[in-house]
């Protein structure tokens, strides 16, 4: 097989990969039933999807560990003023506050 078939072999296994699992939901629909231990795991999928993206950013600074940093520190401020009240613009204002004032702090 030639590299360009091959290629175009992966592409079309990929594309069938990430389709058929999607579209199965929509095509079986009501029909077939998740079991109801899969649909609390289900649940998490949202958050660890987010957890995952957002980790990484806040906790590798210049591709290295650094856990101790004002972007860390922002995370929490925004969390807290989430979870004391519920105005929902006072997280990023929190958030952006301690990140910007930590970063002017410490010229980082």
């Amino acid at each position: 097989m030639s590299q360009d078939a091959t290629l175009w072999f992966a592409f079309v296994l990929i594309g069938l990969a990430t389709t058929l699992p999607r579209a199965s939901f929509i095509v079986l629909g009501n029909r077939v039933s998740l079991p109801p231990v899969v649909q609390r795991a289900l649940r998490y999928a949202p958050a660890a999807a987010l957890a995952a993206i957002v980790a990484p950013d806040v906790l590798v600074v210049a591709g290295n560990f650094a856990p101790l940093n004002p972007k860390l520190a922002g995370i929490i401020a925004a969390v807290a003023a989430a979870a004391l009240w519920r105005n929902p613009w006072l997280p990023f204002i929190a958030g952006m506050a301690v990140l910007l004032g930590l970063r002017a702090l410490t010229g980082a």
